[in-house]
């Protein structure tokens, strides 16, 4: 029960601006942080994933920039921004990974194209703004009520497809509702996306 507790806390402050999550980590709140990591842990993973890191080595790179935000927080000097230094210290983070990995001769990051071989110093990865947009996506989809998060998940990120007839079975619903409720939280999400800034 505790923990239920405590997860719904940090599923709430995954919620939060990022302004509101780095002030109350400032000050202590140790659910602001469960909820800032929460909020990031996708996006930062996804990144080893990008460039072909085993699960232990992707494992390795989120905590290594876990750490480096959790050092770097109090200087952090645009909040709205948290998003590019993510991405930016996890692709460093991989390609210096890389580069050790080729001195020593390993190869468990796989190659990848050549656009990807900046050097570490490099700032942004190519994939940045793809990155960047998927978690904007997440993030707005938080927003949404309960109801609209799990049926927008039933019906557009379940592979196989999920039929609506199921849909309307595990949400209590009756089948001929689900096109307008679904038509109803995409336009709020929509909303949402339009209020954070993003361009399709």
């Amino acid at each position: 029960m505790k923990a239920l507790r405590l997860a719904r806390r940090v599923d709430s402050k995954a919620a939060w601006s990022d302004e509101r999550l780095i002030r109350q980590c400032l000050r202590g709140d140790e659910d602001a942080w469960a909820g800032l990591i929460d909020k990031y842990k996708r996006l930062i993973y996804s990144i080893p994933i990008r460039y072909r890191a085993s699960p232990d080595e992707a494992a390795d790179i989120f905590q290594a920039v876990c750490l480096e935000l959790f050092e770097e927080l109090p200087r952090l000097r645009k909040p709205g921004s948290l998003r590019s230094w993510l991405i930016t210290v996890a692709a460093r983070k991989c390609l210096h990974r890389k580069d050790q990995q080729a001195r020593r001769g390993e190869a468990h990051l796989e190659s990848f194209d050549e656009e990807q071989l900046t050097p570490v110093q490099a700032s942004v990865p190519p994939f940045a703004e793809e990155l960047e947009r998927e978690q904007m996506m997440r993030e707005a989809t938080s927003r949404l009520p309960p109801r609209c998060r799990e049926l927008l998940d039933l019906l557009f990120r379940r592979e196989p497809a999920v039929p609506y007839e199921e849909v309307a079975r595990r949400l209590g619903l009756a089948t001929g509702s689900i096109g307008f409720i679904r038509g109803r939280c995409l336009r709020r999400l929509q909303r949402i996306l339009a209020e954070m800034g993003f361009r399709p």
